[in-house]
Parts: C-alpha cells; structure tokens; sequence
C-alpha cells in the first residue's frame, strides 16, 4: 500500500522560511514525477512544484527564485524549500506522485498545512 506523509508544516513570519518533507512508502518512485501542491481556501489546488530529476524541476511563476524542491531517491523522498514566504504562500501543501506515462497525479499524501503571518 502506497503513503505519502508529509511534515514540516507550520507557522512562519513573512519572510521567513520552512522545509517540507515528504517520505514514500510502499513502493520506489525512482523514476515518477513527484510534486507539492498546494490548496487556500476558496482557491483550486494549484501545482507549485515538480521533479522527475535534480536537473528536470517546474515550478508555478508565483514561487519561482523562492521555492526549491529536491528529491532523494534512496530515501523515498521528495522535499520542498520554501524562502521569503509571503502572507499568500499560507495554505494546505500536499505531496504527490505520477508515473510517467500518467496525466494525473495518482497518489497523494493527508496535507500539511503552512501559515505566513504578515
């Protein structure tokens, strides 16, 4: 059975940083597209980043320069740094993950919520 648990949540000062983490377990993602996503309320859940490889990463326009995410396949874990965050970064970050044939993301982890304060 497939998990993503993510950690690393929080609440941050604008400006401030924070580090998410996310471990798979179940079966190795070596070669799948992991992701963060993220979720406001009132607001669709919006891709923020993805990585195939360390030299193959997308990230939304809205976090370009500020967010870097990573993965280490020997640990079955993708990771997201987040800098200078914005009162607007504050939402639900979820972990995600496709294989490479797939459109959609098809498995998820429960969410870890991330709050900036202004």
């Amino acid at each position: 059975q497939v998990q993503l648990v993510e950690s690393g949540g929080g609440l941050v000062q604008a400006g401030g940083s924070l580090r998410l983490s996310c471990a798979a377990s179940g079966r190795t993602f070596s070669y799948y597209f992991m992701g963060w996503y993220r979720q406001a309320p009132g607001k669709q859940r919006e891709l923020v980043a993805s990585i195939i490889s360390e030299d193959s990463t997308n990230y939304a326009d809205s976090v370009k320069g500020r967010f870097t995410i990573s993965r280490d396949n020997a640990k079955n874990t993708v990771y997201l740094q987040m800098n200078s965050l914005k009162p607007e970064d504050t939402a639900t970050y979820y972990c995600a993950v496709r294989s490479l044939k797939s459109v959609n993301y098809q498995y998820w982890g429960q969410g870890t919520q991330v709050t900036v304060s202004s």
